[in-house]
């Protein structure tokens, strides 16, 4: 029988198969990553997807990196080349495989999160040398960069000593192997360690950024990527272990990929994977610690990693780091609230708002900044459901900013109101209340918190009476039970939303954050924001409150209390 033309493709699609039916066990994320490559498969040739799999450029990388000798351990002993496994087929076809119409490259960058040992270095080491020497790119301008020199060499030193004892690849290429580089004389090629960041005037075609939790700010990657702007097919490689530093710029990038992988956010040129354990997983049970480890038996092997599990039972004080660096868990990192999952079987994309417009309404609003999102939430109360929509408002500056694609697309798709200048506009806030009383809609309550809100909230006072406005304290000590009656609410599936991707990226967003007896929402970067959510917490504790049977709300005449 003859073999595959492409058997590196045939492995990865064994694998996905392997991931998906229960055969390979893995986390969510390794799942997420899977069925993406097997749905993209399928989205091939069909409308708004402009890419395709070339199979034969997949299978081109792959078996140059299989030309690339082991400079460590057993194999280089034996004197071995490098063999990519199942799993490693599935990353570097995906990678290499996907093309626009134009063949250039549709990933060009990646989040690659592996924990220790489990052959990341060399298999970098192996894709530096293919995009400086192999990948058609004229003057290809390849670089190792890390924040020490220590580690911007554990990627390029099993590169330099690949080139020297590759059979035939010096000559193949015409490379010559300096002290402190790679380079290609004939059209200007080089391969060479960076530490902080490339010069000014560099044209990345890759760019590896090796242990990116170890970078307190995000200078590498951002010069990668302004440096590739005159290339066709650039990548910026990121191959990580899991850190402790949730504020940094690879937490924040994780954060990222994850959203991409759960389809909360759509960004067709970043592949992710991230091999850790899942969240209800029990750690001390070694069966999660082979499913974390893909290169289980082969480069991290049984008995290391179960003198790590001993360690870390009997050693508190090295507990912490031997699950970070061998589980991929950031042991830094807060609590996420939402349960996204369960959260997104409350979807219901048929909902429309004129499907309970003769229910009560109960508004609430978090204003956050001038020049930051503004949301209002729009909770109806049935028998014993909860229906929600929302309305989101953005500046136009802020819209348009560098690295604000996501509002771009939510703003060419019309889920966000966005508002001339700098700063946004509260009356078109004032507009879509009126809009909704205008549509008959029974607007019982409007919930706000009073920062920032003073001018809006008087104007909203006059036109719907004072009694209509709930001063709603944002104090842990107030917050807190609404915020459980939600989570209770949307766990039990009692609250319909119709889908809104940008409702589900702030729900997403939510750190639960304990203070003493109490719990409220917080963040943990800048990036991130959760007005949506915090709008949907006050918004439902009126709604949760509210007497229906009476016609009036449960508080005291006055109407303006804290929950």
């Amino acid at each position: 029988m003859p073999k595959p033309k492409t058997p590196h493709v045939t492995k990865a699609t064994k694998y996905i198969k392997d991931v998906l039916s229960g055969r390979i066990d893995v986390c969510g994320y390794v799942k997420d990553a899977c069925r993406r490559q097997q749905n993209d498969l399928k989205r091939q040739g069909k409308r708004g997807f402009p890419y395709h799999f070339d199979a034969a450029k997949a299978e081109r990388a792959c078996k140059f990196i299989e030309l690339m000798p082991h400079t460590k351990g057993e194999w280089l002993l034996k004197k071995e080349t490098l063999k990519l496994e199942l799993w490693q087929c599935f990353l570097v076809t995906t990678l290499f495989g996907w093309v626009d119409n134009d063949g250039n490259r549709r990933f060009t960058e990646t989040y690659w999160e592996i924990p220790r040992k489990n052959g990341k270095s060399p298999k970098a080491a192996a894709i530096g040398n293919y995009m400086f020497s192999a990948d058609g790119e004229p003057g290809a301008e390849v670089y190792a960069g890390a924040t020490t020199e220590k580690q911007a060499w554990e990627v390029f030193k099993p590169a330099k000593i690949m080139t020297e004892k590759a059979v035939g690849y010096k000559e193949k290429y015409g490379i010559s192997v300096n002290a402190k580089n790679l380079s290609i004389i004939a059209d200007g090629s080089k391969f060479e360690p960076v530490i902080g960041k490339p010069g000014d005037g560099a044209s990345v075609h890759c760019g590896i950024v090796d242990e990116f939790h170890e970078h307190p700010t995000p200078d590498l990657y951002d010069c990668y990527q302004t440096g590739m702007a005159a290339r066709r097919s650039p990548i910026t490689l990121i191959i990580t272990t899991s850190g402790t530093n949730t504020a940094g710029p690879c937490y924040q990038k994780r954060d990222y990929a994850i959203k991409i992988l759960k389809g909360i956010l759509k960004n067709e040129s970043i592949f992710a994977v991230i091999y850790t354990i899942d969240k209800d997983d029990d750690w001390t049970d070694f069966k999660v610690w082979r499913k974390a480890n893909p290169n289980f038996g082969v480069s991290v092997k049984e008995r290391f990693l179960k003198a790590q599990l001993l360690k870390a039972k009997q050693q508190t004080s090295s507990q912490n780091i031997i699950r970070c660096k061998h589980l991929n868990e950031w042991m830094n990192a807060g609590t996420a609230w939402i349960n996204i999952v369960e959260w997104g079987k409350c979807a219901n994309p048929k909902l429309t708002i004129n499907d309970v417009k003769d229910l009560p309404c109960f508004i609430g609003i978090d204003l956050a900044s001038k020049i930051d999102i503004c949301a209002m939430m729009m909770v109806f109360r049935g028998d014993d459901r909860f229906y929600t929509f929302g309305r989101y408002y953005l500046p136009y500056d802020t819209v348009w900013r560098d690295g604000n694609d996501h509002y771009q697309t939510w703003a060419d798709d019309g889920m966000i109101t966005v508002t001339d200048g700098s700063r946004t506009d509260y009356a078109a806030i004032e507009d879509d209340i009126r809009g909704l009383t205008e549509q008959g809609i029974k607007v019982h309550e409007i919930a706000f918190d009073p920062h920032e809100a003073s001018y809006l909230v008087q104007n909203l006072m006059e036109e719907y009476g004072e009694d209509k406005m709930i001063e709603i304290s944002q104090g842990p000590a107030h917050i807190s039970e609404p915020m459980k009656e939600l989570e209770a609410v949307y766990m039990s599936q009692k609250i319909e939303f119709d889908g809104d991707p940008v409702l589900t990226w702030m729900m997403s967003n939510v750190i639960c954050k304990p203070a003493r007896k109490y719990f409220y929402p917080t963040k943990d970067s800048p990036e991130k924001k959760i007005d949506a959510a915090v709008a949907l917490i006050m918004a439902m504790s009126r709604a949760i409150v509210h007497d229906e049977s009476e016609g009036d709300s449960v508080d005291d005449e006055r109407g303006v209390l804290s929950v």
